[in-house]
């Protein structure tokens, strides 16, 4: 018996299988693309061509686009999943936070079950989304807008909307402010705006997940700002697929 998750972000569609002892068997990930449709056939065609579906199986879809899986043989909250991923990798009660592409999701767990939650999902502050756009608009990538950061002085980058901050960001290049500094300026503000957040939800342990998990420079802010550890794994960028996965085992038994 296999559990398959699959979590259709706005950035990126991530799958993970279980297998009936709840061992990670595989996880994969492609970009979502313009249509959830299309990175729906896209997993189909991934689990069918590596045999997953010849196998008793059952799946489980989340994330923004969980409802164009038709495969899927139920559909549970982004929360939910993420909650119980967390758990699954962490082991331990605490406060998961996920920077997604187009949200920010805060998550008390107790007794590996949500107890709490808080989300941005009205503005791309504080997100992926937000990083992109910045890191485009200074022509890096996201992992050299971390590295520009590392070595710049702290700039003030106040906007709350995500347009604002952007022509604050287009200002300062024309006044010759350096490149290392803006970044900076950039990750803090994210920073800033993901840590209030949490500041919220009570709890010592704090997991990351999301596509950040794997950024030491955010992990090493967010700790110092939040003035609490905090703490990722290899494969919590995986947190809402396990999750799903996880409910996925449990439909069968």
């Amino acid at each position: 018996m296999l559990g398959i998750g699959v979590d259709i972000g706005s950035t990126a569609t991530k799958v993970a299988v279980l297998d009936d002892s709840s061992e990670i068997v595989e996880t994969w990930m492609r970009p979502t693309g313009f249509s959830s449709v299309d990175a729906a056939n896209g997993v189909a065609e991934h689990l069918e061509a590596q045999g997953f579906f010849e196998a008793p199986h059952a799946v489980v879809a989340t994330g923004y686009g969980r409802v164009a899986v038709p495969f899927a043989d139920k559909v549970v909250t982004e929360i939910t999943c993420h909650g119980k991923g967390a758990a699954r990798l962490f082991g331990r009660d605490g406060v998961v936070i996920d920077v997604g592409g187009q949200d920010t999701k805060v998550i008390q767990l107790a007794g590996g079950m949500v107890k709490k939650f808080l989300m941005n999902d009205k503005c791309a502050a504080g997100t992926g989304r937000f990083l992109e756009i910045m890191a485009d608009r200074l022509a890096v990538s996201q992992a050299e807008l971390s590295e520009l950061a590392r070595a710049g002085e702290p700039t003030s980058i106040s906007s709350m909307c995500t347009v604002f901050a952007e022509s604050e960001v287009i200002s300062l290049v024309g006044r010759g402010e350096p490149r290392e500094n803006i970044a900076n300026g950039v990750i803090e503000s994210v920073v800033g705006r993901v840590a209030t957040m949490a500041s919220g939800i009570a709890g010592d342990q704090v997991f990351l997940t999301g596509g950040l998990c794997d950024n030491d420079y955010i992990v090493q802010r967010l700790s110092a700002v939040l003035g609490r550890n905090v703490r990722t794994a290899p494969n919590a960028r995986f947190a809402g697929a396990i999750g799903a996965a996880e409910v996925a085992l449990g439909l069968k038994k």
